[in-house]
């Protein structure tokens, strides 16, 4: 009867959903696909994962990539792309597969695949996932490794292709070695420490929990040493971004939205690192939108685009704040102007206990400090003078004779 009542077609479609549901084996097992991006912005799980999973690696582990910078004490390993990492969470069974896709470094795409038992998915997603990220959190700290990033190494410290790239940030100095004056060393230290430990106080004002920061003065009084012995002290990746490769605010939008929370973003010479675009003329023109504009620099800094990301620091730095554009100078902007100036006898007592070994005085010093009273010198002048002796009466009178040029030079610039 039913040969005869059921077309010949339909009886296979009935057949095929038949044998499917009551034939065909079901699997047990659930995949997670955890690809580096998020969007526009980085994967904190995917990020977090590949930090946790280096703690995890076992004798079965049949490839690793191995690196070691000539200051770090140990070697990096890290899982390469095609290998596999088991784990146990609460008697769960868990395995984890480091793969990409994409046939060039542009196109190519990294993710990791989390394969369980589907009757412990709410176990995995509620629970398994935050200790992953809690653990790479905790791992991160004990290593306080410090990395400089770089849009001109981009892709260069992993396989794949990113906004940036990065090497470990081996920059010795620190505040107490830094060439400044004390009081205005323990100013920045403080305002630091309230800032990263401000996190609730920022979210209970509805304020962006990020900072600013104007280094300016002449070149060679140690505007890039401050900001390295900033993320020393922090322990804050350095992001280096350079303008003038910039060509579109929508461009400026996703480099920024690839950098990581814990970082400082550092933006040198912003008075002549891009040609912005006046903020008049933007309005006139037509296709703004495809430009690098000073407006898309402000809401980067100050707009909505600005609360992608907690605890971060910006860090402009110009050798003349007078050019720069008023909107740029506004707290919230550049919240903090810090004026690194030529080289004070306190400043030059700290080069001489660094590069001579000299704490205490000097017969040479009050000639000094009167010198130095007059003199525009730079604390980088002052260690280029102190290097070429390894005495330190012949160092000192070299500088006490560099510094007499020098006022004489002053002297004639003046008339």
């Amino acid at each position: 009867m039913v040969n005869e009542l059921v077309p010949p077609k339909f009886r296979s479609y009935l057949f095929s959903i038949f044998q499917h549901y009551f034939f065909t084996p079901q699997s047990s097992q659930l995949t997670l696909v955890i690809e580096e991006n998020c969007g526009i912005g980085t994967n904190q799980i995917y990020e977090a994962a590949t930090i946790y999973l280096r703690t995890k690696i076992s004798d079965s582990t049949e490839r690793l990539k191995v690196s070691k910078t000539i200051r770090q004490k140990k070697s990096t390993i890290d899982v390469v792309t095609g290998e596999e990492i088991t784990d146990c969470f609460e008697n769960i069974k868990l395995k984890w597969k480091f793969s990409e896709k994409g046939e060039n470094r542009h196109d190519r795409q990294k993710f990791i695949e989390l394969s369980f038992d589907k009757k412990f998915k709410n176990v995995v997603l509620d629970s398994y996932l935050p200790y992953v990220i809690t653990s790479s959190e905790t791992i991160k700290e004990e290593e306080k490794e410090v990395r400089l990033y770089s849009r001109d190494c981009r892709g260069c410290d992993d396989e794949g292709y990113s906004e940036w790239g990065s090497i470990n940030l081996e920059h010795p100095a620190t505040f107490e070695k830094l060439a400044m004056d004390p009081e205005v060393k323990k100013m920045i230290k403080d305002d630091l420490d309230r800032f990263v430990r401000r996190k609730e106080l920022y979210k209970k004002v509805g304020k962006a929990w990020k900072r600013g920061y104007l280094l300016y003065g002449p070149p060679g009084t140690g505007k890039s040493s401050l900001i390295a012995a900033m993320a020393n002290y922090l322990k804050f990746n350095i992001y280096d971004l350079n303008l003038s490769d910039i060509y579109s605010d929508s461009q400026l939008r996703r480099i920024l939205l690839a950098t990581s929370n814990r970082s400082i973003l550092v933006i040198e010479d912003i008075d002549c690192s891009a040609e912005l675009e006046d903020r008049e003329e933007e309005d006139n023109s037509k296709n703004s939108s495809s430009k690098f504009t000073l407006s898309g620099l402000l809401n980067i800094i100050d707009g909505l685009w600005s609360s992608c990301g907690d605890e971060r620091i910006i860090v402009f730095t110009t050798n003349h704040k007078d050019r720069l554009d008023p909107a740029l100078l506004r707290p919230g902007r550049m919240d903090m102007h810090l004026h690194m100036s030529y080289c004070t006898m306190d400043g030059f007592k700290l080069l001489a206990s660094n590069y001579l070994g000299i704490n205490g005085d000097h017969r040479l010093f009050k000639e000094i400090e009167g010198l130095l009273e007059n003199a525009e010198v730079t604390p980088a002048e002052i260690a280029e003078e102190l290097l070429k002796s390894d005495g330190n009466d012949v160092a000192l009178e070299g500088l006490v004779k560099f510094l007499e040029q020098k006022r004489l030079e002053d002297a004639k610039r003046e008339v």
